[in-house]
C-alpha cells in the first residue's frame, strides 16, 4: 500500500501527463510562432481547447506524442490527405503549458511554403482560427501563469536590442519588480490590519501597545523606499527607450567622424569644409551595451549664415535635452578662437563647477590625437577632466568606450547589479499614487481615513502588477506583442 501511496505522489509532484483529449471550451488558437522569412525551422503553435484535434488531424494515422516529448512526424493536410512536411511535435496539456491550455507546437522547415501549407491546414480545423497579436500572452496572463510586470518584461526581451535592456527584460520576466511589490503590498497589508484591529478592539485593551506606532514606523520605511525608486524611475525609461546622447563642438573637431565611428556606419558626411554638418542626424545606436539615440550637430560658431545659424540654434537645443553630452575638440588647435569660445561657453558650464541639481553627464574628448607630438609640452595644460582619441587610427577608442559604459550605467541604470528598474509610465503612476495615498495616511486625523489611505496605496500596488488592471490598460501593453506571442 505505502509502495502504492509513494507512486501517486511522486505522479502528483512531476503534474499530469494527460494522453492528447480535449479539455476546456472556447476558441483555439494559431499562429507562426517564430520569426517571419525562410529560416531553418519555423515554430507553429496553437492554444485552445481543439489543439488536440489539430494534432492529431496532422499527424493521422500515427497517434499523438506523449506529453513534453518531441516526436518526428509526417504531416498531412487532414482534407486532401497531401504530405506536407515531416516534423517534429509537441503536445503541452494544459495547465502545464505556456498559456495554461491545451497547447502543440509544429516544428517544421522554414520554407514559405512549407509554412503557409501547414498554416493552411491548421485553418481548416473545427475550432481553430489565428490568433490575434499578443494574443498567447495575454491568454497566460489570464490564467495566472504571468503577471502583468512579467508580460511587460517578456515584451521588453522581444525587443531588446543591446546587453543591457536583455538584463533587465529577463529580470523583470523573472519577476523580480513584481516580487518588490508584492513585498510592499504585504507591509502595506500588515499595517493596515493593525489600524482596522486598533479601530475595532483598541477601546477594549485586547492589543498590545505601540500597534499604530509600528504601522508608522513601517509605513516611513516604507514611503523612503517608494521615493528612492520614483528618482529612478527616468533611469529604467532612458533603459527601454534610449539615453539621449549629443555629440557637440567647433567646426572640424571631428564630431562627425566620431558619430560614424560610434554606429560603426557612415551616417554622416565627413568633409574638411567646416560647416558641413548643417542640421541634427540622429541614429539609434548600441553604446556599451547601452541603448542610445546619438546625434551629430552643427558645428557651434558665431558669424554663419542663416541657414547654419537655423543649425547651431537646433544643435544647442539638443544640449539642453541631452543625457550625455560628448563636447570634442581638436587636439591639435586648441587655440584657435573657435576653441576657446567653446571652451569658455559650453566646457565650462557644463565641466566639474556645474550646478549640482544637473542630472545632464559630460565628457570632454580631445580627437585628433595622432596630430600631437610624443614629445612635446602638454598640449592641454589647465583643461578639465578629458579622454583623447583619434577617429582616423581609432587610438582611444577602447579607454572612451569604457568611459561610456561607466556614463551610461549612471543614466540608464546597471541591471547587473541595481534593484528592479521602473520602465514604464505605468509603474510610475502606480508608485507615485502609492506614495500619495501613504501621506494622506500619515496625515489623517481619523483612523477610519487613514485606513482608507492604506486601501488605496495597496490598491495602486496591485493594479501595477496586473490584479485588476482594465481592458484599456491591457490591450496597449499586449499591442507591443507579434502575433503568435
Amino acid at each position: 500500500m505505502w509502495r502504492g501511496l509513494r507512486t501517486l505522489v511522486a505522479r502528483a509532484a512531476r503534474g499530469p501527463h494527460r494522453p492528447c483529449t480535449a479539455l476546456g471550451s472556447g476558441a483555439t488558437i494559431f499562429a507562426l510562432s517564430s520569426g517571419q522569412g525562410r529560416c531553418g525551422v519555423a515554430v507553429i503553435r496553437t492554444s485552445g481547447p481543439a489543439s488536440c484535434r489539430a494534432l492529431r488531424s496532422l499527424t493521422a494515422p500515427r497517434p499523438p506524442p506523449p506529453a513534453r516529448r518531441a516526436s518526428l512526424r509526417l504531416l498531412r493536410d487532414p482534407r486532401s490527405g497531401e504530405p506536407l512536411d515531416r516534423a517534429l511535435v509537441l503536445w503541452f496539456p494544459g495547465p502545464q503549458s505556456f498559456t495554461g491550455e491545451d497547447c502543440a507546437e509544429f516544428h517544421v522547415h522554414g520554407g514559405p511554403a512549407v509554412v503557409s501549407g501547414v498554416l493552411r491546414a491548421l485553418g481548416g480545423v473545427p475550432g481553430l482560427r489565428p490568433a490575434e497579436a499578443g494574443e498567447f500572452t495575454r491568454r497566460a496572463f489570464a490564467h495566472g501563469k504571468l503577471s502583468l510586470t512579467e508580460v511587460e518584461g517578456l515584451a521588453d526581451l522581444i525587443h531588446a536590442e543591446t546587453e543591457a535592456q536583455r538584463r533587465q527584460a529577463l529580470r523583470q520576466l523573472d519577476g523580480e519588480l513584481g516580487q518588490l511589490c508584492r513585498g510592499w503590498a504585504e507591509a502595506i497589508t500588515k499595517a493596515l490590519a493593525h489600524v482596522e484591529a486598533y479601530i475595532d478592539f483598541g477601546e477594549e485593551d485586547h492589543l498590545e501597545e505601540g500597534v499604530l506606532e509600528q504601522a508608522d514606523q513601517e509605513i516611513r520605511a516604507l514611503e523612503a523606499t517608494l521615493g528612492a525608486h520614483l528618482r529612478d524611475a527616468r533611469r529604467g525609461q532612458r533603459l527601454r527607450s534610449g539615453a539621449h546622447v549629443v555629440v557637440t563642438g567647433p567646426p572640424n573637431a571631428g564630431k562627425s567622424s566620431l558619430v560614424n565611428l560610434l554606429s560603426q556606419k557612415p551616417v554622416s558626411i565627413v568633409s574638411p569644409e567646416p560647416g558641413t554638418t548643417r542640421d541634427v542626424l540622429e541614429i539609434p545606436v548600441d553604446l556599451a551595451g547601452f541603448p542610445a539615440l546619438l546625434s551629430d550637430t552643427a558645428g557651434l560658431r558665431e558669424g554663419a549664415g542663416p541657414v547654419e545659424q537655423e543649425g547651431v540654434r537646433r544643435a544647442r537645443e539638443r544640449l539642453e535635452q541631452a543625457d550625455l553630452i560628448l563636447a570634442l575638440l581638436d587636439a591639435s588647435d586648441l587655440a584657435a578662437p573657435s576653441s576657446r569660445n567653446f571652451l569658455d561657453t559650453v566646457v565650462t558650464p557644463l565641466g566639474p563647477g556645474r550646478p549640482k541639481g544637473s542630472s545632464q553627464r559630460f565628457l570632454l574628448i580631445l580627437n585628433k590625437c595622432d596630430l600631437l607630438s610624443l614629445e612635446g609640452p602638454d598640449p592641454c595644460p589647465g583643461l578639465p577632466p578629458h579622454l583623447l582619441l583619434s577617429c582616423r587610427t581609432q587610438e582611444g577608442l577602447d579607454v572612451l568606450l569604457e568611459a561610456l559604459k561607466e556614463e551610461l550605467a549612471v543614466i540608464c541604470g546597471d541591471p547587473s547589479t541595481d534593484p528592479p528598474l521602473l520602465t514604464r509610465a505605468r509603474h510610475q503612476h502606480h508608485l507615485q499614487g502609492c506614495l500619495d495615498a501613504l501621506s494622506h495616511y500619515r496625515q489623517a486625523r481619523d483612523l477610519a481615513l487613514a485606513a482608507e489611505g492604506l486601501r488605496v496605496a495597496r490598491w495602486h500596488l496591485t493594479h501595477l502588477t496586473g490584479g485588476g488592471g482594465t481592458e484599456e490598460v491591457l490591450d496597449v501593453i499586449f499591442r507591443d506583442f507579434c502575433v503568435g506571442k
